[in-house]
């Protein structure tokens, strides 16, 4: 059971990591300071510090600065209690992880900005997944939203109905409206794959296969259904689904139904999709 904190033990927690633990790592580092973007608007040069001594924060673009639990505040928009909550919680922030459940009342996703991906937070994240930013600038961006009155940022895949999906290091989301990605290039062969993650581990692991198809992302495997009216379409459908009960349900049935349907799913026997793949290959 986890000890409970207050604002003194809380005072304790690293700044650098608390930041780390929101996606903001440092731009510049030495022995008694870091200096990062700032966490609280977009910015090219880093105006914000961190003294490691001090364990105090200081924001030169705002003149505003304090501890750990005002970071927490500031930054999640959120009351001291919900900041120490997040402080003594090990898991990602739970700010975070509510966005993924949506009531019908509930503001929806607004975005704010697309762009090149850029943020050192995203960088870094596709690194640890085993994405080059060259890979990922071909087919994602770099999308800030608002949800509610605090603003995010994450790598963004738009769907054929413009809407996006988010995925940072922290959650994985959307916004409205909800639909799968097809990417035409009048080619003989499709690919199909389920996620945003498949795809960029795709084109890593075998460029070629992307350079003679039109592509698929699912972004949910209960788009399976309405992407049926493509596949007579091709010569060759390569299915690149999870290794999880859903996927290999939806593998079965499109085998069953199409003469054309090849299933690839056993070049990653071992793993769940084509990202743990990959990362187990970089590891490796």
């Amino acid at each position: 059971m986890k000890r409970k904190i207050n604002c003194e033990t809380a005072r304790d927690f690293s700044v650098i990591k608390t930041l780390e633990k929101l996606g903001h790592f440092p731009k510049r580092t030495a022995e008694k300071e870091a200096w990062f973007l700032s966490p609280f608007r977009s910015e090219t040069q880093a105006s914000f510090k961190v003294s490691k001594t001090k364990n105090r924060w200081y924001d030169h673009g705002e003149g505003v600065g304090g501890n750990v639990i005002d970071l927490v505040c500031k930054i999640l928009k959120c009351s001291i209690q919900e900041a120490l909550k997040f402080l003594n919680d090990e898991s990602f922030c739970f700010s975070f992880q509510q966005q993924q459940h949506f009531s019908k009342k509930e503001k929806e996703i607004q975005i704010v900005k697309v762009q090149e991906i850029r943020h050192p937070a995203l960088t870094q994240y596709l690194s640890f997944r085993g994405i080059s930013v060259i890979t990922a600038k071909t087919y994602c961006k770099e999308v800030w939203y608002q949800y509610k009155d605090a603003q995010y940022f994450a790598i963004g895949l738009k769907n054929h109905k413009n809407g996006w999906e988010l995925r940072n290091k922290f959650f994985k989301n959307s916004s409205s409206p909800k639909a799968y990605t097809y990417i035409q290039n009048d080619n003989k062969e499709l690919v199909i794959v389920e996620g945003m993650f498949d795809l960029l581990s795709l084109v890593t692991l075998n460029e070629t296969q992307i350079k003679v198809s039109d592509i698929i992302i699912l972004n949910s495997i209960a788009f399976i259904n309405d992407i049926e009216t493509y596949i007579n379409k091709y010569e060759l459908v390569h299915l690149y689904l999870d290794n999880d009960k859903a996927g290999q349900q939806a593998t079965k049935f499109l085998m069953k139904n199409y003469k054309n349907v090849l299933d690839q799913s056993s070049i990653y026997k071992n793993h769940n999709d084509l990202n743990a793949l990959l990362c187990h290959e970089k590891r490796v």
